[in-house]
């Protein structure tokens, strides 16, 4: 989008670089943090009490709480070779010897029966220098589920320790393409937020992309080239249960979700051939058109209050992100720092965009301050694409690409941490992050 183009190099700029060349097919991810803050704080997560007579914990709490504060690159969680001893109530606690350890946080728990296949859960958060509780609570949970209510445990401790709230316990979405034979296998996959877990929710010889979670992150819109032609498709994840809610003659993609989640703004092609940003009302079918314009128009994005469309043009020579009523009317341009952003994702307070931006000739993920209009580069790859804001606001995931194949990157809003999702021999890309799950 660097200029005007054909239909197909159209097409390419709508969806990125969903061409690019994939690897044998691999489920898991791997995790590691590339670089965490100064100073990260010691906090020992001891082993729980486990209280529950024959019955074996499917999952090991302290250690998903352990690996979860230490992902977040603010912590750093001690070796279990290195404790003392193990409590799991308050009262078994010795300080002293926590204080020779040169911990900061002391982290116990304990697991108790409460009821048919279920459990309650009792963790304390003691500040070991001043030797108070800071954080007490007991929660009751399936016990297959241990592992999720271990990602809450994680997001209630990082919230009470930092002030920001936890994204511990969401998911993440996003596409592998895999070599299968003379072709490729492109799947959708959800995952926890750590990588485990995986679930497919598509899987196709023909592309998938463009990923977007509704509201209440029970549902994900995408698109796909079955029958070879570009469709829009709802998919509900408990059920798998999908429809083709755009089917139309030309391009249909990039879908975004109203904050409401009762419609979706689209980039279409419609009869004139020219991409442009329309909404489409999921109740009734009913389409409009938001721009009008000889340039394209893609990628919408909607503001947290629903009320405008951010979209990337190149009606300007290059492209630049845009802001517009979404009933339609005077379009606004959001960005001029750089010949090249687009692909605007705007964070949960609707403060920042973080796009992708030429610099210097790489393609790196930016944040741009709507306020001031400045632009702050943070990531460091050459091709980094597809940003999606985590729901505290606080981090980015993104997709880049290391010899020669797709891999996942996450990187806090002030640049200070950041972390590496990789799937051995597997090309992976497009990743958004879900919203926090429903009450």
């Amino acid at each position: 989008m660097r200029k005007r183009r054909s239909a197909a190099g159209a097409i390419f700029a709508l969806f990125g670089f969903a061409l690019l060349a994939a690897g044998p097919a691999r489920a898991e991810l791997r995790i590691e943090i590339t670089k965490g803050v100064s100073g990260a704080v010691p906090i020992a997560v001891v082993p729980f009490g486990w209280r529950v007579d024959g019955v074996s914990p499917a999952d090991d709490v302290a250690a998903i709480v352990a690996a979860d504060l230490a992902r977040s690159g603010r912590f750093e969680p001690m070796p279990r070779s290195q404790m003392l001893e193990t409590p799991t109530t308050g009262a078994e606690v010795d300080f002293q010897d926590w204080r020779l350890l040169n911990a900061q946080i002391l982290v116990i728990g304990q697991i108790t029966p409460a009821g048919p296949d279920s459990v309650s859960i009792q963790f304390q958060v003691f500040d070991i220098f001043r030797g108070d509780q800071i954080l007490g609570y007991r929660m009751n949970a399936p016990v297959e589920r241990l592992r999720g209510a271990s990602h809450r445990i994680a997001d209630m401790i990082f919230e009470k320790l930092t002030g920001i709230s936890g994204a511990f316990a969401t998911r993440i979405a996003y596409i592998t393409v895999d070599r299968e034979g003379d072709g490729q296998r492109y799947r959708l996959i959800v995952a926890d937020s750590d990588g485990d877990n995986p679930n497919v929710i598509a899987d196709s010889a023909d592309p998938i992309m463009s990923p977007a979670w509704s509201p209440d992150g029970r549902k994900l819109a995408y698109v796909s080239f079955e029958g070879g032609r570009s469709q829009v498709y709802v998919q509900v994840l408990r059920t798998g249960f999908r429809e083709s809610v755009s089917n139309r003659l030309g391009v249909n993609g990039a879908p975004a979700w109203h904050p409401s989640g009762k419609s979706l703004a689209l980039t279409l092609s419609e009869r004139d051939g020219n991409l442009d940003i329309y909404t489409l009302d999921l109740g009734s079918g009913r389409l409009q058109r938001v721009t009008r314009h000889s340039a394209i128009d893609t990628e919408p994005e909607w503001t947290p209050d629903g009320q405008d469309i951010l979209f990337t043009s190149d009606r300007a020579g290059g492209p630049q992100i845009y802001r517009v009523p979404a009933s339609g009317g005077d379009v606004e341009r959001i960005t001029f720092e750089g010949n090249y952003n687009a692909r605007a994702r705007i964070s949960p307070d609707g403060k920042r965009v973080a796009v992708v931006h030429n610099d210097r000739g790489n393609y790196r993920i930016a944040v741009v301050d709507l306020n001031r209009r400045s632009a702050q580069v943070l990531s460091e790859g050459r091709l980094d694409e597809a940003p999606s804001f985590a729901p505290n606001g606080a981090a980015l995931i993104y997709a880049s690409r290391r010899d020669g194949s797709g891999l996942l990157e996450t990187v806090s809003v002030d640049g200070l941490v950041r972390g590496r999702i990789s799937s051995p021999g597997s090309d992976v890309r497009e990743p958004v992050w879900s919203p926090y799950p429903p009450n």
